[in-house]
């Protein structure tokens, strides 16, 4: 069985809801899943936004996830370490979870992405994306993403 990752907070290629974004509570969504691949000793979580004027902007970094963990819930606390894994530095310069936020107009994709990782990452709470992405390189067994939408209102 392939990894595969899903949320109840909003459909596959669906809109996130305000409470999720910077218009909200700005909370992370629950995310789930199933299907590790054997030899997975940790998991990995980026989500980022493609559509951003400025090119990619990342939202989440979480990395240090223990191979036992099958979900997260719903409003994972921004602190360095947490129950579920250590977090890093976003593109606002804060660590953990930073919602939606693009400017009015246009709707935006955000991808959450899950990486299962044939090893347990030794990188210190703050790490930035490429910091993740370097020590990930050559260690990913599989991924799988789960993508929504949101489009803030004209003011």
């Amino acid at each position: 069985m392939a990894l595969k990752l899903t949320s109840t907070a909003f459909s596959s290629s669906g809109d996130i809801p305000a409470k999720y974004t910077c218009d909200g509570d700005d909370v992370s969504p629950a995310l789930s899943w199933s299907g590790a691949p054997h030899g997975t000793k940790s998991f990995a979580l980026l989500a980022d936004d493609p559509d951003a004027p400025s090119g990619t902007f990342t939202h989440w970094v979480l990395y240090a996830i223990p191979a036992t963990t099958t979900q997260l819930p719903e409003g994972v606390s921004n602190t360095e370490q947490t129950a579920v894994g250590r977090q890093g530095r976003n593109s606002f310069g804060r660590n953990g979870y930073a919602g939606p936020c693009p400017p009015p107009g246009k709707p935006h994709r955000y991808f959450f992405k899950l990486f299962a990782l044939d090893t347990e990452l030794n990188l210190n709470p703050g790490a930035s994306r490429s910091d993740l992405e370097r020590a990930i390189k050559g260690h990913i067994l599989e991924q799988s993403e789960w993508m929504g939408r949101y489009q803030r209102k004209q003011r």
